[in-house]
């Protein structure tokens, strides 16, 4: 039996205890209001191996689930906020030149606005006049400056209840933010300038090996082996060494831990950095002496990340071949959450990529996966199954983070642990009890 059959059979087997088992997790936790998770599925081992808490890529999602997610938006917002926070700003990454991301900025706006909500794209900077961009398909949309009166957000004499973000303060915006009154989801400080992918890991893992025990399979079937590695300069030899000696260490336990369980696959890792995204600063290894002899070219995509930031701590974290495959193309599954409920998800696809390496790279394209066949038969959805709670593992994992970071969710209410939304209903009505 391949493992996600194994672990399907299992969850609905033990689907009660499982929806407790995350209403209890979830209760006195504030949830981001969106998330995305890139899911590797080996055919032995079904893990996270990113998760991004300010995702582009909505526009990717499954048609059937863009529809379905508006009555989630408007459930978040309504159970969360309030239905007096109307005025919403959509505060947006500076990429102009990827117009693709405007097509994900694109589609937010529109579930936003498909809510019941008045929405304002924004730039956490002033600007001298609004700037119209033309997305990759040929979707139009209006960029405001967001600027602060008395530190609230003002657009056009209109004051924001609530900004939406999607920039992960990558770049210098901290300053602007830190002193910041309107209430923003997800927060600011849940950004890369703060945020650690190693907290992330080291709570999922903790939460799988929970899952896994309610739905009695083994644990390692849903966790991916991580470990921190401070102090790291790419340029330094010693500190390369050090990496190398690390890398090796991995690899060795990798080796008999596989050995003891029977999986057949050679270990393999990725080095990245602890606090980056885009697939920026992330490189496979199956050796220390990789490490050792990495190029000129190596070095350069360890050294930076996004916003040009140094990479002073990265991640060895165990590599997870995938399985999926969408005729020539190498797959793998991403599923996006708004607050704790499924939203959407694709298949990130690539004809140049083999099933060890990142896909997260130019060239990709992308296929169905639709979370909302699971409205339809859960029995008969066991991928979406199994991925989706893997990725809400995931969102408790970053709730928990986000707790022992001591984030400030200003201004949201538990009013009801989980909002969720009954297929087939469409007053998109928040229940508070797991159906």
């Amino acid at each position: 039996m391949v493992i996600h059959e194994l672990i399907h059979k299992r969850i609905v087997e033990n689907r009660l205890a499982v929806d407790a088992w995350f209403k209890r997790q979830g209760e006195g936790l504030a949830f981001p209001f969106y998330s995305s998770f890139d899911i590797r599925d080996s055919g032995q081992m079904v893990a996270p191996v990113d998760a991004n808490i300010f995702p582009a890529g909505f526009n990717n999602i499954c048609p059937t689930d863009k529809c379905n997610a508006v009555a989630l938006v408007r459930c978040f917002l309504d159970c969360h906020y309030g239905k007096d926070y109307q005025n919403i700003v959509l505060l947006a990454e500076e990429h102009t030149t990827n117009l693709f991301y405007w097509d994900n900025v694109g589609a937010l706006y529109d579930l936003l606005t498909a809510a019941g909500r008045k929405v304002q794209i924004a730039w956490p900077k002033t600007l001298s006049e609004p700037l119209h961009i033309t997305s990759a398909s040929g979707k139009s949309m209006t960029v405001h400056g967001a600027t602060k009166v008395n530190g609230e957000v003002v657009i056009d004499g209109v004051r924001a209840d609530l900004i939406v973000c999607n920039n992960d303060f990558s770049q210098a915006y901290e300053d602007w933010a830190s002193s910041l009154l309107t209430p923003m989801n997800p927060p600011h400080t849940l950004g890369w300038h703060r945020r650690k992918k190693s907290e992330f890991f080291a709570w999922y893992n903790r939460l799988a090996g929970e899952f896994a025990q309610i739905i009695k399979v083994p644990e390692y079937m849903i966790q991916v082996e991580t470990e921190v590695f401070s102090n790291f300069d790419v340029n330094d030899e010693s500190s390369r060494e050090r990496l190398a000696v690390a890398v090796d260490a991995m690899l060795a336990r990798l080796t008999q831990k596989y050995a003891r369980l029977g999986i057949e696959q050679k270990p393999f890792v990725f080095v990245k950095n602890n606090a980056g995204t885009y697939g920026l600063a992330v490189i496979q290894s199956r050796s220390g002496d990789e490490i050792r002899t990495w190029t000129y070219k190596a070095r350069k995509k360890m050294k930076a990340a996004k916003g040009g930031r140094e990479v002073g701590e990265v991640i060895i974290q165990e590599g997870i071949p995938t399985r999926i495959t969408t005729g020539s193309e190498t797959a793998e599954p991403a599923i996006y959450l708004l607050g704790c409920q499924l939203a959407g998800g694709f298949l990130r696809a690539h004809s140049e990529k083999g099933p060890d390496e990142s896909l997260n790279s130019p060239g990709g394209v992308f296929k169905r996966l639709c979370v909302s066949d699971l409205n339809v038969s859960i029995d008969g959805a066991p991928l979406e199954n199994v991925y989706g709670w893997v990725a809400k593992i995931g969102v408790l994992a970053i709730a928990n983070e986000a707790k022992d970071a001591q984030v400030e969710f200003r201004d949201y209410k538990d009013c009801c642990a989980f909002p969720l939304y009954k297929s087939g209903s469409t007053s998109g009505r928040c229940l508070t009890e797991v159906e």
